[in-house]
């Protein structure tokens, strides 16, 4: 892969069997209880689901709006897709990169499924005056406070999303999956340990893994905002990101698991993504990308060959 873009090499010299041999950090003495408190509260919360028809067929959807409340209060805003046709057999919460989104994804395969497609709390259509949606920003916000950290809140947004789809949909308990990328790859490594009504999981070149070591690598991004930051505030940094290490959430992660990592990363420091997909105790397969966050020649087929993997995988959440 060409790095002559970066001043910097975005495989740090990691060969794959080196990437599969990446350990866990250590973790605090009460991240279970800090987490679980978290989701105790998040549950009882009456999300107060709202959708608004946009269009009646949009490549075989029809394509609302949908609107829920989050923790604090936070009204979150979204798409949420229903197949014209057909059974609703089951339903996604699918996240976003950190950059937002400004449309869902119209080319996923679950053409039986309710599709959800929230935006995290001060990002794109749930931006927030208070909140910069700037990732370089967006990723310090309250990080001076391990109760108050964003990301923490982005992980509720999760939760309640999956309220959200439950709400308006009922009949799909048992039957809800999740799909994350890059940003939202990393927050649900960080929910999905105490979520229980999510019964399988697709992670995406996730981010927020192994901060010790990605807080040491070169990175564009918003991890070179981390690192900045990082350099004038060290303990206070690592007293609360040790919290939201999704290396540590991995570990808990009791739900077949589906990685998609890549060797070749300026973003997200490989090494950080394949101590997630170490970590993972339970069933997990691994997609290894050529790179992630770069184009590359090979990266249309490569799309198509995942898109096929998660087909199958996520076929049994219809039965």
């Amino acid at each position: 892969m060409d790095s002559s873009g970066y001043n910097f090499d975005p495989n740090y010299g990691y060969s794959l069997s080196q990437l599969l041999a990446v350990t866990t950090p250590k973790e605090p003495q009460n991240f279970d209880a800090f987490w679980q408190a978290r989701y105790q509260k998040a549950m009882t919360i009456n999300p107060q689901a709202q959708t608004k028809i946009i269009s009646e067929n949009d490549r075989g959807w029809r394509v609302f709006e949908i609107n829920y409340t989050s923790t604090d209060n936070v009204p979150i805003c979204g798409w949420l897709l229903l197949p014209i046709t057909g059974v609703i057999k089951r339903g996604f919460v699918i996240g976003h990169g950190y950059g937002g989104r400004d449309a869902p994804d119209f080319h996923l395969p679950f053409t039986d499924a309710a599709l959800l497609f929230p935006c995290f709390r001060g990002l794109a259509r749930s931006a927030q005056p208070t909140i910069s949606s700037e990732p370089y920003w967006h990723v310090l916000h309250n990080i001076n406070q391990v109760d108050r950290y964003i990301l923490g809140g982005c992980v509720e947004d999760l939760w309640l999303g999956a309220s959200a789809l439950l709400q308006l949909f009922p009949h799909l308990a048992g039957h809800l999956g999740y799909l994350g990328i890059s940003f939202s790859g990393g927050i649900g490594a960080l929910a999905l340990p105490w979520e229980q009504r999510i019964a399988r999981a697709h992670l995406n070149i996730p981010t927020f893994g192994h901060h010790p070591l990605r807080l040491r690598l070169k990175t564009c991004g918003s991890t070179d905002s981390l690192q900045r930051f990082y350099k004038t505030h060290k303990k206070q940094t690592l007293k609360v990101l040790r919290y939201y290490d999704a290396v540590l959430a991995a570990k808990r992660i009791t739900i077949p698991t589906h990685c998609a990592c890549a060797v070749f990363d300026p973003f997200v420091a490989p090494p950080a993504q394949f101590a997630i997909y170490n970590a993972l105790p339970a069933t997990k397969e691994l997609f290894v990308l050529m790179a992630g966050h770069h184009q590359y020649p090979e990266q249309k087929q490569q799309e198509q060959e995942l898109i096929a993997e998660l087909d199958a995988f996520f076929a049994p959440l219809s039965n």
